[in-house]
């Protein structure tokens, strides 16, 4: 896009771990006999936001909006792949101009029907400036997005998207502001979700209750306890869900949850600790899973602090990629449930969608001389050392923080060149990197909120973007992003994403880390249990006995 109407997209904040207290099973986590009455409990964390489609951008949220709510598109669960669920049919003749037909037949679970004023009044309240919406910018591409949701401080000058036209019960056309041949597979993101005439007639009441159109309806939430989910009968989709309902219990230590998972008072848990994963095999006696997910963990760089900023700073960076041991951190602390990162994507992707192992190439090998030349040859680290913040609350952060110190200090010969930084709290963690208050690396990271090579890239990189944590910024990178988003051959628009990849390598925007892997494990009453490509459970296909 040009000037500032570039999309700002919004993202899943990767890695995010559990968050709350620790609680374990109760008597209306009833049993069953597979025979889809039983209800199962899972470990989770409170939303950061009120569970609106367009304003929730992090795991815990997007565990539960998956569950009760369904889209145009889907993502299979096995390959991630983008198939219609709710779209009849989405064409184009331009790559530009798109005409959207909505299955009949479909229903919110009040009673209302989906149509595609479902959709089109959702995106509207999404994209408008007045809502405030943190995923407003996934609807940027559309025409009109500029007025409805100006980026200049300017009050907003229209109401609705321009570029979004309701022509029938069923049918709405979509204008985009430039050509993005894969626009119709974004769509099976969260914040394209439709919603019904309730959450706009009582909105403090439907925040209260979330109404969907998914395979499960809330039933009730308990901040800080734990939120039910009961099986929707009238469900019309295929998808139907496997069991009674989800109790999704709030833990503030993901040790905490494993503990209660091997003591029978839970049943399932979605993040393993990394101080279990050596035990998890043995412990759960084959029902432990751990698969490739879209996932990567990475370290940014505050680039509004001048100290990291300024030239010759690339090769402190480069130096900094250098002095990791990617190789023995993922050995010994993941247990080899990591893989060393080699560019800036997901192996997930595969090959054609943009994968390509080895791009970073040497500023991802691990050499400790080079490292050192490299930081010297750069003007040495900022104030003569780095400090690595994260939130020390979830996620066993703390071990491999400490442990890529340890290769940093190593490869530098100063015990007090790198030093872990903890934040308390991941929501107090996220608040200093949204108020520009990082004055070193960071732990960053993404989980994918679509298989496309573009996710990886736009979201996280691009000037501007709302998940942009660190602020970095290259003309030649958004050119190569605008080019790739507007060629409708996807293996040329591949070839350019990775060009814009090249781009972040040689500056190191952000340092990669590993890919990472789903864990999970569950109780033995349950079966059929799965994580999707998005490390995320595939909860209505779990059967309870």
């Amino acid at each position: 896009m040009r000037g500032a109407t570039h999309a700002k997209w919004a993202a899943c904040a990767a890695a995010v771990a559990l968050a709350a207290t620790a609680c374990g099973g109760d008597g209306d986590s009833g049993g069953g006999d597979g025979d889809g009455t039983g209800v199962l409990s899972s470990s989770w964390g409170d939303p950061q936001n009120p569970l609106e489609p367009a304003n929730t951008n992090e795991v815990q949220g997007g565990k539960v909006l998956d569950m009760v709510f369904r889209g145009l598109k889907r993502y299979n669960a096995k390959t991630g792949a983008a198939e219609d669920m709710l779209a009849e049919k989405i064409e184009t003749t331009d790559s530009q101009n798109f005409t959207v037909t909505v299955k009949t037949g479909w229903k919110f679970s009040n009673g209302e029907d989906v149509t595609a004023e479902s959709f089109v009044n959702a995106w509207n309240y999404g994209a408008s400036l007045k809502n405030n919406q943190k995923n407003a910018y996934f609807f940027g591409y559309i025409d009109g997005y500029d007025q409805v949701h100006p980026e200049d401080g300017s009050d907003q000058k229209a109401e609705t998207l321009s570029g979004l036209k309701v022509t029938g019960d069923n049918t709405f056309t979509v204008k985009l502001n430039q050509k993005f041949s894969t626009f119709p597979d974004t769509l099976g993101y969260s914040a394209y979700s439709p919603l019904p005439k309730a959450f706009f007639d009582d909105h403090a009441a439907w925040l209260s209750k979330p109404i969907g159109n998914g395979p499960y309806v809330v039933d009730t939430y308990t901040k800080g306890s734990e939120m039910k989910l009961r099986k929707w009968d009238d469900y019309p989709g295929e998808d139907k869900a496997e069991n009674g309902g989800v109790d999704l219990k709030v833990y503030t230590d993901n040790n905490t949850a494993y503990t209660d998972l091997i003591a029978g008072n839970l049943d399932l848990v979605d993040d393993v600790p990394a101080s279990q994963l050596g035990n998890a095999k043995a412990d759960l006696d084959g029902r432990y899973i751990n698969t490739p997910a879209g996932i990567i963990q990475t370290l940014a760089f505050p680039f509004y602090d001048k100290a990291w900023d300024k030239p010759g700073m690339e090769k402190v960076r480069t130096g900094l990629s250098r002095a990791i041991n990617r190789d023995q951190i993922t050995d010994t602390i993941f247990q080899k449930t990591r893989t060393p990162a080699s560019d800036w994507t997901s192996p997930v992707l595969g090959e054609d969608g943009g994968f390509k192992e080895g791009l970073c190439g040497d500023a991802c090998e691990y050499d400790p001389d080079e490292a050192k030349k490299l930081i010297e040859e750069g003007g040495g680290l900022p104030g003569g050392q780095v400090k690595i913040s994260y939130n020390a609350d979830t996620g066993s952060h703390k071990e491999w923080v400490d442990a890529v110190c340890n290769s940093i200090n190593n490869a530098l010969g100063n015990d007090k060149a790198c030093v872990g930084n903890p934040v308390g709290t991941f929501a107090d963690f996220r608040n200093q990197i949204t108020q520009l208050k990082m004055n070193g690396p960071f732990r960053a990271g993404w989980q994918m909120d679509y298989p496309l090579i573009q996710n990886f890239l736009q979201p996280l990189y691009y000037t501007n973007a709302s998940s942009n944590d660190g602020k970095w910024s290259s003309p030649e990178f958004d050119k190569l992003v605008n080019e790739a988003n507007a060629e409708s051959d996807r293996a040329k628009a591949v070839s350019l994403f990775q060009q814009a990849e090249e781009v972040l390598r040689d500056d190191m925007g952000a340092i990669p880390l590993w890919y990472q892997n789903g864990s999970a494990g569950y109780a033995s009453r349950l079966s059929d249990v799965a994580l999707n490509p998005f490390s995320l459970p595939v909860y209505n296909e779990i059967k309870v006995s």
